[in-house]
């Protein structure tokens, strides 16, 4: 199969990026710097994280096909995960990442490796279908039960929830915590929706409109996702010191 790099889903994980450095801008001025802002923990705040969030996934099992050894890349990217794990655990407790969403993506993309030739043989509208379907049942799986977004269909054995290790599959215990949470339940049935609205794409693909900013971070996302929150909290911080004059 040919691979080439399609301008437009690097803009789209740009457009995506952009508005995470802005929705962790604004998660860094509430929950480190204090700010005192009701909208950010209502409704809409939660659209905005979720768009972010289901915009790489999806586009990420888009593009798998794209790429070249898969599983190295899934590897990497699973690794720059464990990083950020180890980082917030020594320095920042209090704001631990446990399975975030790095780890969420090179697992996907390592565990479709051996489930790919299986998968094909499935019908490409069927299996986004079911896939979706599957999402949406296991979305609230984290929290006890099927469902989604509190709608409670089936309540699931406790005893499912045992370890932090099963945390990584989407079974928390009840002292689990993380302040990026992407297990492979539900999100891995997202990861592979966009993996067969791939094989849906056009055989033709014309790009009429180009984003090059946009184009050009989303080929530096890995990068910038690594460097975005030190950067962002340094400035915040620097900021909120010029401020007060230098008081806490």
């Amino acid at each position: 199969m040919e691979r080439r790099r399609y301008q437009i889903l690097d803009a789209i994980r740009g457009f995506a990026l952009l508005s995470m450095l802005l929705y962790h801008a604004a998660w860094d001025l509430v929950y480190l710097f204090g700010l005192d802002w009701p909208w950010y923990h209502g409704f809409a705040a939660h659209v905005w994280q979720q768009s972010i969030c289901w915009t790489f996934i999806l586009l990420s099992g888009y593009c798998w096909a794209l790429g070249r050894r898969q599983l190295r890349r899934g590897l990497e990217v699973f690794l720059c995960g464990a990083l950020i794990t180890a980082v917030t655990w020594a320095f920042m407790p209090g704001n631990l990442v446990y399975c975030g969403v790095l780890t969420l993506l090179g697992a996907s993309a390592m565990l479709l490796v051996p489930l790919a030739p299986a998968l094909k043989r499935l019908p490409a509208r069927a299996g986004a279908a079911g896939s979706f379907l599957f999402f949406l049942l296991a979305r609230d799986i984290n929290a006890g039960f099927l469902g989604f977004e509190g709608t409670r269909l089936a309540a699931l054995p406790k005893g499912l929830y045992r370890s932090h290790l099963t945390a990584l599959l989407g079974f928390p215990p009840a002292d689990f915590f993380s302040t990026d949470y992407f297990p492979l339940l539900p999100w891995f049935f997202l990861f592979l929706t966009g993996w067969f609205l791939f094989r849906l794409r056009p055989e033709e693909v014309r790009e009429t409109r180009r984003f090059p900013l946009a184009a050009a971070l989303g080929r530096r996302s890995l990068f910038l996702y690594m460097l975005h929150q030190p950067v962002i909290y340094a400035l915040l911080a620097a900021g909120h010191a010029f401020m007060t004059g230098g008081r806490v």
